[in-house]
């Protein structure tokens, strides 16, 4: 485990007591009948109100720089927070916008850009995202979202999907592929020709499906350089890769500790259920597989803030050993609460169905260890 610094034992002890306080686990149950944020229909799919609280402490500006509105705090900050809301399953955007949107404007922001559009997603009043999946079998090689030059503009045309947090974003940053390669721009969401719809997702989130029917863009909208996005996006998506893993590594902490809670409380046989030593083995493995998985995190996390060249290799570490662990602790969260894990009235469901859901975002664990085994050259 990492030693934080007092700050940063401070900034998880608040984020701990604010997630637990502010945002329980009765804050998803809410979302599977209703849209998002207590509203139905086409609900941005967190609590607004919530995500204000949010900026107000701080968190929204953790990874943006002080001279953009920012604390500049360090990724590793970041994660602690992500860890912590990953334990209560809140639904909120900081993942999206504070740590992948803010990265990318850091990485490849024009300084007008910057000043543009940092200090907005520093205060929480905007909310970014990355729209770079275009379904199942997407890879950024096959991009199928083109962008036609037309004079000094630009013009959009094709699909994403699912786009996280994208029916409260009010910003997108979107690769899209060029005469010459990939470039990414930044995409307002009240730009013409641009529609977005909600997806249907089982750990009851809103994802979006954005649909550019001939959207113009100006020169000034371009991320980076034009048709030399590549590597830009590679960059973004290491610190996504990372920023998801800290959820995920949360999520199973508290999987755990419920089971650990249920092993000590549950009566069977005359006997509580946790003396029962092919029980404990189980919970012994699930707590060395937990630590193997805040290592893989952390580290990445720390690489982030270190520019770290082995960043790549480290953050698909982290992805792949988080999924596997948050998979196996939420599988053995339903098996070992019996009948009752079965049920919605239970948490365990509720775990499941997020770990399914992280599990597949920005790249599956098996899609991870083939690309750490490359990066490593195997």
């Amino acid at each position: 485990m990492a030693v934080l610094n007092e700050e940063q034992a401070m900034l998880k002890d608040m984020a701990t007591e604010w997630a637990r306080e502010r945002m329980p686990i009765a804050s998803i149950r809410s979302l599977y009948a209703h849209g998002g944020g207590g509203a139905p229909g086409d609900g941005p799919g967190h609590d607004p109100a919530a995500y204000a609280e949010m900026a107000e402490m701080g968190w929204t500006g953790i990874a943006v720089p002080e001279a953009y509105g920012g604390v500049d705090f360090g990724y590793l900050s970041l994660g602690l927070v992500l860890e912590e809301l990953g334990r209560t399953l809140a639904p909120s955007p900081l993942l999206s916008s504070a740590l992948v949107a803010a990265s990318a404007l850091r990485l490849g922001g024009s300084e007008e850009q910057k000043q543009r559009w940092l200090p907005a997603i520093a205060d929480g009043s905007l909310v970014a995202t990355l729209a770079a999946d275009e379904g199942p079998h997407h890879a950024p090689d096959r991009m199928v979202l083109a962008a036609e030059p037309q004079g000094d503009s630009w013009r959009l045309s094709g699909a994403k999907r699912p786009v996280q947090d994208g029916m409260g974003a009010g910003l997108f940053v979107v690769p899209a592929r060029t005469p010459g390669g990939i470039t990414l721009f930044l995409v307002s969401a009240d730009t013409p020709g641009l529609s977005r719809h909600a997806l249907d997702q089982i750990d009851a989130r809103r994802p979006a499906r954005l649909d550019f029917d001939g959207v113009t863009l100006g020169a000034d909208a371009v991320l980076g350089t034009v048709d030399r996005g590549g590597p830009l996006l590679a960059a973004i998506l290491d610190r996504a890769y990372v920023g998801v893993s800290a959820e995920l590594l949360g999520l199973s902490v508290q999987a755990f500790e419920t089971i650990l809670d249920y092993l000590r409380t549950r009566v069977q046989f005359g006997r509580l259920i946790g003396s029962f030593q092919a029980l404990q083995h189980r919970a012994a493995e699930m707590f060395g597989e937990l630590q193997l998985a805040r290592s893989t995190v952390e580290a990445a996390l720390a690489a982030i803030d270190a520019n770290d060249p082995d960043l790549p290799a480290l953050a698909s570490l982290a992805k792949a050993t988080a999924a596997e662990t948050a998979h196996h602790i939420s599988r053995e969260m339903i098996q070992l609460h019996g009948g009752i894990g079965m049920t919605h009235e239970h948490d365990a469901g509720l775990y499941l169905k997020r770990a399914r859901t992280l599990e597949q975002a920005y790249g599956s664990a098996s899609w991870h260890r083939e690309r750490w085994g490359r990066l490593n050259g195997y």
